[in-house]
Order: structure tokens, then C-alpha cells, then sequence
């Protein structure tokens, strides 16, 4: 749909290996990047947006500055449907301070559904941590949970048994270690 046209696409995933992506500006930077030359009405905005921020020569713009010109996107008219899909937001960080990385994500996206725009279809996906199910589950038209799922525990095993069957190192240990460190990863990999 998107190489045709039909549907505009942003993803990002939260990697907390990665400190670029662990935060507000991260997700919104990457957003506006990708969807910066999906759909040709979007040049006006974001040429407006470059020129009002001195074509680059000062700061960077503000948290709120890219979340304006993203919600200026979003509700561009003729727009075709844009998907936003936001994998992996249990890996964002959720500290003590007064708004974590996490707080801040789960709250743009509380905006953006509330902003009810008829184009805008969001995925999250993540591990179903409280804070993360608290904010999201009264916003969700639909939810899927895989977490306790016996077919993706039984993926995971399947996974890791060939890993380990095909292994180099591992191929030649005897099947009770095997089983042993098959048992073990599938039951801590804990539905991920």
C-alpha cells in the first residue's frame, strides 16, 4: 500500500541498547523522516517547519516543535491513511525522573489518539508492563496479547531446539544438556 501510494508508513522500534533510541525525540525525529517525502503535500510543511527554525543554523527544534509538525502532517488534507507503528515500547526507558522517556512516549500517543484523526491508525507493541497496560489499554480499539500464548512459547522452543541442533559448539552436546539449556531459555525468554 505504501509503494503504491494508498498508506503513508513510519516505524520505529526502541532499542535500550541504543541511545538515540530511548526517547521522545528519537520516536518523533525518526517519525517526521520517514514520512517527509511519502506524500508530496508534506514539503510545504516541512519546508515551512526548516525555514521557521533558520534552515538549520540554530538549536534544534523543541520536543513540541517536532510533535506540531508531525500533528500538521497528520492532519493534512487528501492524506492517505497513515500507519504509525511503534515496536518495542517496553525497551524505552521508564526511570524515577519527573517525566520519563516512557511517560512522555505514553503520553504522545494518548494525544494522538485523542486527537481522533480519521487517517491515523497506530501499533504498539511491547511486553505487557503495568504502566505501559494502563495508558494504553483504555485507548486501544483492539488489542492483541501473545505474552501467555502456548503456540509462541512453543515458536520460541522450536527457535531455540534449531539454534541449538545446528550450533557448531552446541550440535555435539549430549541431548540431556541440550534439552536442559532449551528448557531453560524458552522458560526465561518469557513469551519474547
Amino acid at each position: 500500500m505504501r509503494v503504491s501510494g494508498h498508506a503513508l508508513l513510519a516505524m520505529y522500534y526502541y532499542d535500550f541498547r541504543e541511545d538515540q533510541k530511548k526517547d521522545l525525540r528519537g520516536l518523533l525525529s525518526s517519525m517526521l523522516y520517514q514520512l517527509y517525502d511519502q506524500f508530496d503535500s508534506y514539503y510545504d510543511i516541512f519546508s515551512t517547519f526548516y525555514s521557521k527554525h533558520h534552515h538549520g543554523a540554530q538549536k534544534s527544534p523543541s520536543d513540541d516543535d517536532l510533535f506540531r509538525c508531525l500533528m500538521e502532517l497528520l492532519k493534512c488534507p487528501r492524506s492517505p491513511p497513515v500507519y504509525l507503528i511503534i515496536d518495542g515500547l517496553d525497551e524505552c526507558p521508564s526511570t524515577s525522573t519527573q517525566a520519563s522517556p516512557r511517560e512522555q512516549v505514553l503520553s504522545l500517543l494518548e494525544d494522538l489518539v485523542e486527537a481522533q484523526l480519521p487517517n491515523l491508525l497506530i501499533c504498539v507493541t511491547s511486553r505487557p508492563e503495568v504502566d505501559i497496560k494502563a495508558i494504553l489499554e483504555p485507548l486501544t480499539f483492539r488489542s492483541v496479547s501473545l505474552h501467555d500464548e502456548s503456540g509462541q512459547k512453543e515458536d520460541i522452543k522450536k527457535y531455540i531446539a534449531s539454534f541449538v541442533d545446528t550450533n557448531r559448539k552446541m550440535k555435539n552436546w549430549n541431548s540431556e544438556y541440550k534439552h536442559l539449556v532449551i528448557d531453560v531459555l524458552t522458560e526465561k525468554a518469557d513469551g519474547m
